[in-house]
Formats: C-alpha cells, sequence, structure tokens
C-alpha cells in the first residue's frame, strides 16, 4: 500500500469514524456551579419564597385556575395571553410568530400555562415577609390583586394591579411589554402603617409536568443562567440531583450575584428567564421542589425596610419567548450581560458563533436560507483554497511520482525500512508532502460539528424553507425512494421507525453520488481491500447522514461538489488530467470480472 492511498484510506476513514461519533465527543460544556448557598442575614427571610410560590410548605400554594378565573388580557406583536389576577401570574403566554408545525394554518408556539393545564408553567412576582410580617401581609401566590390601570396589556398600555393588607402595606404591581418579547415587572410598597416592615421582593419562574423537550443529549435544556458574568448551565435531569440544602425543602443550588446577572429556563429554542438590575445584587436560586415535582428558578432581591410613611420601588424584567440571534443581542446591548450565550454554542462556540452570524448576513442579504447555505460553503471553502490547492498540488505531484514509487518497490523487495527510506528521499527531493491530503479534510471535521451545531439549535433555521419539497432545513429531507419521490400512493415511515433508516431522500442521495464522482478523480487502488473500502465509503455516509438535516446535507453537497470542481482544476493546472469517466468504466469492469 503506498503512502497516498494510505494517506487517503486514513483521512476518509478518520472522517467516517468522527462523524459517526459526533454525539459522543459534542456533548454541551456544563460548567461547575459559581459558589454555596447564601448565608446572608438580610436575605434570610427570602429564601423561603418557592414555597410561596409552589406550596410545599407553610405557605399558600397555587390556586388553581378555573376557565372564569379574572385576567387581564395580553396583546402584542409577537404574544398573546393572559395574566392571572390570583396571584398576578404571568401563567399564559403563545408566540404568535411561530408555528408548531410548517404549516402557517398549525396552532402557534404555546411557552406558558396555568397550573390546571397538562404542563403548568408560569412566571410568579411577590414579596417574602421578614421582621414581624408573615405570609398573609404580603403578596403571594393566591393575592387577589384588582385592576388599577389598563384592560388590556399592550406594547403602548401598561397595566397596573394593586392589593392593600391589614398592616398598612398598600402593594403596587406595573407590567409593561415590549415589542417582542421582554417584560418589566415594576413593584412599590408604601407604609401607611405605625411601624416599620420588613420585606424581600422576589420573582419565580416555575413548571411541572411532562417537560416537552427535544430530549437530544448535545443540546442543553434545563437551568441557564449568568452570575457575575460567568455563564452556568443545569440539566433538567441533573436538577434533583443538586446538593440537598435543608432550609430549601428539596434539592436546590443557590448562589450570591454582585450584578450582571439573570436566571432562568432554556428550552431548545424558547426561553423564560428573570433579569434583575444589572448593577444590583441578587440571589440566584435553581431548584426542584419533589413533593410538587416542580422545577423553579428564582431571583431574590435584597431585603428592604419601609419605615412608616415611606415608599420603596424595585424593578425586575421577564424575558419570556423565541430565542431569536437578533432580538437577544439587542437586549445584550442594552446591559444584559452575555444574553447571547443563553443559545447553546456548545464546545466550538469560537466557530459556531461566527458560522452563524455569518449565515444569518448571507441570508439577510440573499433571502433564503437555503442559498446562504451554499453560498457559506462557497465563502468558507474560498478561505482554505490556500491550503486546498497545496494539497492538490502535492496530490499531483503524487500521481507524477507513481513510476519512480513503483520502481522503489521493485528493488526495495520485503526490506520496508529501505523502502521506507527512499520514498522518504523521493518526497524530499521532489518537496512532496505525503500527509498533505489530509489536512483539508481534517479541517472539515471541526467546520461540520460547528454547522450542525448552528442549524440544530438556532431558531432562525427551524421551518427554513430552500425550494420545492424542502422546507424545513432544520429536518430531515422529507421525500423518500420508498414511494419514489411522491409518485407512488403511499406514505413514508415515521422518523421513529426502523424503515426510515433506508428512506433516503433526494438530498441524501445526491450526498452519495457527490462523494462516489470526487472518488472517481483518482484510479481505484490496486489493493482489494482499499477498493472495497473506497467502493463502500460514499454509500455509507449517505445512509448515515440521510436522517441529519437537510440543511446539513445540503451543505456536504456543496461541499463535495466545489471540492471536486478545485481539485480537478488545480490538478489540470499540474499537469496531471484526471480521466473521471474512464475510471468509473474501469470500475464498473472490475466489478463484473469479480462476478
Amino acid at each position: 500500500m503506498d503512502d497516498q492511498n494510505r494517506n487517503l484510506i486514513l483521512a476518509t476513514v478518520l472522517s467516517f469514524v468522527v462523524i459517526l461519533g459526533w454525539m459522543v465527543l459534542f456533548p454541551p460544556e456544563d460548567q461547575a456551579p459559581t459558589g454555596p448557598a447564601a448565608e446572608q442575614a438580610e436575605q434570610e427571610e427570602a429564601l423561603r419564597s418557592a414555597e410561596i410560590a409552589s406550596g410545599t410548605d407553610e405557605g399558600p400554594g397555587p390556586a388553581a385556575s378555573p376557565a372564569d378565573a379574572p385576567r387581564v388580557q395580553i396583546d402584542t406583536p409577537a404574544l398573546s395571553g393572559a395574566i392571572l389576577l390570583e396571584g398576578g401570574r404571568i401563567d399564559e403566554l403563545a408566540l404568535k410568530r411561530y408555528h408548531t408545525e410548517v404549516d402557517p394554518s398549525s396552532p402557534i408556539v404555546n411557552l406558558l400555562n396555568p397550573v390546571g393545564s397538562d404542563t403548568p408553567y408560569y412566571a410568579l412576582f411577590g414579596w417574602a415577609p421578614g421582621g414581624s410580617l408573615d405570609y398573609a401581609d404580603v403578596p403571594g401566590s393566591d393575592t387577589p390583586w384588582e385592576v388599577i390601570e389598563g384592560d388590556t396589556l399592550t406594547v403602548e398600555t401598561p397595566v397596573t394591579l394593586g392589593w392593600q393588607n391589614e398592616r398598612g402595606l398598600s402593594f403596587r404591581r406595573t407590567i409593561s411589554v415590549d415589542e417582542d418579547y421582554m417584560f418589566t415587572i415594576d413593584q412599590t410598597v408604601e407604609n401607611t402603617g405605625e411601624e416599620a416592615a420588613r420585606l424581600a421582593p422576589y420573582g419565580t419562574v416555575a413548571r411541572q409536568g411532562e417537560l416537552d423537550l427535544a430530549g437530544f443529549f448535545i443540546l442543553h435544556e434545563g437551568v441557564v443562567r449568568m452570575s457575575d458574568g460567568e455563564l452556568q448551565e443545569i440539566d433538567y435531569n441533573d436538577i434533583p440531583e443538586l446538593d440537598d440544602i435543608q432550609r430549601e425543602g428539596g434539592p436546590a443550588d443557590v448562589v450570591d450575584v454582585a450584578q450582571d446577572g439573570w436566571v432562568g429556563f432554556t428550552d431548545k429554542y424558547w426561553m423564560t428567564t428573570l433579569i434583575p438590575d444589572p448593577d444590583g445584587a441578587f440571589t440566584s436560586v435553581a431548584k426542584y421542589v419533589p413533593s410538587a415535582d416542580i422545577y423553579q428558578t428564582e431571583a431574590r432581591l435584597p431585603t428592604v425596610e419601609v419605615a412608616p410613611g415611606e415608599t420603596e420601588s424595585t424593578s425586575m424584567r421577564l424575558f419570556a419567548g423565541a430565542k431569536e440571534w437578533e432580538t437577544i443581542l439587542a437586549y445584550q446591548e442594552q446591559g444584559i450581560e452575555g444574553f447571547v450565550d443563553s443559545i447553546d454554542w456548545g464546545w466550538f462556540f469560537f466557530l459556531t458563533k461566527p458560522i452563524f452570524v455569518l449565515l444569518h448576513w448571507l441570508n439577510a442579504l440573499i433571502g433564503n436560507m437555503g442559498w446562504s447555505i451554499i453560498f457559506l460553503t462557497l465563502l468558507i471553502k474560498a478561505a482554505l483554497l490556500p491550503l486546498a490547492y497545496k494539497s492538490y498540488v502535492s496530490m499531483a505531484k503524487m500521481k507524477e511520482l507513481q513510476p519512480e514509487m513503483e520502481k522503489l518497490k521493485e528493488t526495495a523487495g520485503d526490506d520496508r525500512q529501505k523502502l521506507q527510506q527512499g520514498m522518504m528521499e523521493l518526497y524530499k527531493s521532489n518537496k512532496v508532502n505525503p500527509a498533505s491530503g489530509c489536512l483539508p479534510i481534517l479541517l472539515q471535521i471541526p467546520i461540520f460539528f460547528s454547522l450542525y451545531k448552528v442549524i440544530f439549535v438556532t431558531i432562525e433555521l427551524r421551518h427554513a424553507p430552500w425550494f420545492g419539497w424542502i422546507r424545513d432545513l432544520s429536518a430531515p429531507d422529507p421525500s423518500s425512494i420508498l414511494n419514489l419521490f411522491g409518485l407512488l400512493p403511499w406514505g413514508v415511515p415515521e422518523p421513529t421507525s426502523l424503515l426510515a433508516i433506508v428512506s433516503l431522500g433526494i438530498l441524501p442521495i445526491l450526498l452519495g453520488i457527490s462523494m462516489w464522482l470526487q472518488q472517481k478523480l483518482n484510479p481505484a487502488p490496486t489493493d482489494p481491500t482499499q477498493a472495497m473500502i473506497f467502493a463502500w465509503m460514499p454509500w455509507v455516509f449517505m445512509f448515515m447522514l440521510g436522517r441529519f438535516a437537510s440543511g446539513l446535507v445540503l451543505y456536504w453537497i456543496a461541499n463535495n461538489t466545489i471540492t471536486f470542481t478545485q481539485q480537478y482544476a488545480i490538478m489540470r493546472s499540474q499537469g496531471y488530467r484526471p480521466d473521471v469517466l474512464g475510471n468509473i468504466l474501469r470500475s464498473f469492469r472490475r466489478k463484473q470480472d469479480a462476478k
């Protein structure tokens, strides 16, 4: 086996093995927790705010949410939903810009749901009691708020709620929302009583029931938070395993944040996040309430003391919506530290981020994500062209050296050391690097992984069409060879069916053909084992990548096509004329002879 074929075999097999094992090699990064539980006396009273929200301890539990419960409607260009006045919680929220299926007549995506539904998911704000105050003296999960101002929450019209206890404390809560997904909750408490009151504001996002998740372990779904500029991620299945902090009543992770922090839940495309004042301190909590099967994140602000005749105010924001890159970036530029990192960029963030930004820019310019992927491939190949040129020139020179290498083999006979020394001298005298053919292929591996991550996690690729039958580049090619691509009157197997493995679409078949043609630039290896590996490789890749996102398969086809063109042109420029048709015919004849 000569060195050229050995290197080609090595590069191809290595690519195959790495792509086959990408799920093992490419998990999301889980950073260690940033610190132990908070022990500050100022916040001790607020540490039981979770029980107020979940009703798992001494505090009152969440009220049921019947259809006739009083509500304030939410209606913006991006959102529709309602605020439940009992508790003042935001517990109904749907995303107008997104549908559950590609079909625009399908239902819009539902994000938040009330208690009593199959999947309760809501945001609750309130005050935790301190000093002589009790839970009945502060607004919590079942407080009967009254509407003071505003009938419907819109971008132009905030809503103000009010409630007063029997000890002279008057509470006001003003909720406003922008044209995208950011709510602002301003809370005030006025003390008209005769004694000072100690209490601590908090915000909680809670969800329970069966979680609607992608469930793919290269994707982080669960708690995402920023604490003093440090990102932390905790998967949903890891939350019940957190260190048990007894005062929390269950598994919890508590972090004191000095500034620049936020905390919430992230799914594949959606997120619900509490965002206190970036310049203010708070306690960030991720916890699980086992008695009620509730996952919670909390932002607990420092305890305040309100003297008689005084008023204290606090503000917190709530992001509840789609993880659109432009939208989240705009919020980051407004002062939310590291908010773009709520998108799961993965280990290769130094590649995934610039690849996505370039793809996003191309899509804005072209207006079609499929063509943008093709142009992105062109730009990547152009950037790698100097390296590819050296590689293909070296490969062309290796072809020219074939006669001399055959002579060396005849001269050396069974003396492998003499053969290796002779080949090294031959390479050196002709300035040929036998390993250069591997490098362009190896460089494609992290690019392939990064582009896969971009296509898989970014909402901009969700339901993005190319043309014709490709209506969702984030999903596999929906066509199938089993019904002759729609010509026969029956459907295709479900993605979970074993038949889906052989239910190849048009794009995977084109992928196999493009790899096969690329191989035919060079004659098949004379060694039978090498020839067999090369013969099977395109079709193995075709089946292996057949159920990948069609956007990724499109990238691979474009990459193969451009590589074929580059290699053919460069080899011709070096005086070597690839005989593609002749190589195909010779390969066919060998198969016929073998029969």
